[in-house]
């Protein structure tokens, strides 16, 4: 059971606050609501830029790394789609000079041509080498806009072209930082051996005066409802060929979540899983193939993907996938086989929730999501899900009016 305690202040921040006395440590936790859907098709890659500039100096802070690691701290962020996360952890008695720290850069970055040329130019060496200069990088850049015809989840985090960023002036950047990066679009967590009273003394003496902003208000068209099979062919100096199939379903908040995800272990969840056995193992057409979810707050996918050994066609490789989906949805899901999925999450979670920063992410997430009530009745959820359930999103799912197909050939 995860237990916390909220308030928010004048400017509009919201805090929740997560006890527990069994550490010494405490983590401080930022979220931004702002992520890759909030950009424009002309900019993209703003909010993973600022995943960087973040951390280049702030209005009253030149140095963000120093003072932390001074007080025993360490620090990092993500960015996704939907979100961008800031995380600190530190001793205990240290957690004033992360709010310090945390504070000052939510007023404002101290936006120096050298800090934004810095981080550019960290941002475009991260955007060839992660997607242009490795094999199988690119992959999202070109099968997204192949799912995605109107709603920004059509570009990655690091955006769909690297001149957004190497073109993006100080006027950009300031204007992305004011729309999106003030209290009223965030939610800061504080979990660890702090008591509640210190915890809100202490937040409003660094945060009360932070002005509140315009509050942003989302408008994304949502995507058309697919309704033909699409297909794209790229070629790649690759080691292999490699096939990607993508299956678009419910929302990161919709049932259809937790139906995906246990049907996507039993699919691929280890070397029990059905694909490992059937078209790895036993009869191999494939050196590795996995299923996972991209569970995106307005959109979801059910990813299959694999790499191909050398003899098999993606037309052969293809039709093996379908077979295992008709058998699935032909044979249904026995009790043994559903149990052990369950069984492995509720493991999972259990190892998950020992931590602290995990605990203290999953409210940040929980809250932005508007779910922060929710956060302990995701077990009873998964436990919930029938085999009956898993066939129906089967049925629902894996049809081909409803896939895009990318297929890498190698060179």
């Amino acid at each position: 059971m995860i237990t916390y305690q909220t308030f928010t202040l004048k400017n509009g921040l919201k805090v929740i606050h997560h006890h527990d006395k069994t550490t010494p440590m405490v983590v401080v936790n930022t979220i931004y609501n702002v992520g890759a859907r909030d950009e424009t098709p002309h900019k993209t890659g703003f909010a993973h830029l600022f995943e960087h500039l973040m951390f280049g100096g702030s209005k009253h802070i030149k140095n963000y790394d120093t003072p932390l690691q001074l007080a025993g701290g360490e620090c990092n962020a993500f960015t996704n789609n939907d979100i961008t996360n800031y995380y600190n952890t530190l001793p205990a008695q240290n957690l004033e000079t992360a709010l310090w720290l945390e504070s000052d850069r939510m007023l404002e970055l101290a936006f120096t041509q050298k800090s934004l040329d810095v981080q550019r130019q960290v941002v475009i060496e991260e955007f060839k080498q992660r997607y242009l200069n490795q094999p199988y990088g690119d992959v999202w850049l070109k099968f997204r806009p192949l799912i995605y015809k109107q709603h920004p989840y059509q570009w990655p985090t690091i955006g769909k072209n690297i001149d957004h960023i190497a073109n993006a002036t100080m006027q950009n950047v300031k204007a992305f930082f004011y729309k999106h990066y003030g209290p009223q679009n965030a939610t800061l967590v504080i979990g660890g051996n702090v008591e509640f009273d210190t915890v809100k003394n202490l937040v409003q003496k660094w945060y009360n005066d932070i002005p509140s902003r315009e509050k942003y208000i989302r408008n994304i068209p949502a995507e058309p409802k697919q309704t033909e099979e699409r297909r794209l062919t790229i070629e790649r100096e690759v080691p292999n060929n490699a096939l990607y199939m993508a299956f678009r379903m419910g929302n990161r908040l919709t049932p259809e979540h937790y139906a995906g995800d246990l049907l996507s272990d039993i699919l691929s969840g280890g070397k029990s899983s059905r694909l490992y056995l059937e078209l790895v193992k036993n009869n191999p057409m494939f050196s590795n193939l996995s299923t996972f979810l991209t569970a995106g707050w307005e959109d979801g996918l059910f990813i299959i993907s694999g790499h191909l050994l050398p003899n098999i066609t993606f037309k052969k490789a293809e039709q093996a996938i379908w077979n295992q989906i008709r058998k699935l949805i032909e044979q249904s899901i026995d009790k043994t086989e559903l149990t052990k999925v369950k069984n492995k999450f509720e493991t999972a979670k259990a190892f998950q929730e020992q931590n602290l920063l995990n605990r203290v992410m999953n409210i940040a997430m929980y809250d932005q999501m508007g779910q922060l009530d929710e956060i302990n009745n995701e077990r009873q959820k998964y436990d919930l899900i029938s085999a009956n359930d898993l066939i129906n999103f089967a049925k629902k799912t894996f049809v081909k009016t409803n896939v895009s197909i990318l297929t890498i050939k190698a060179k």
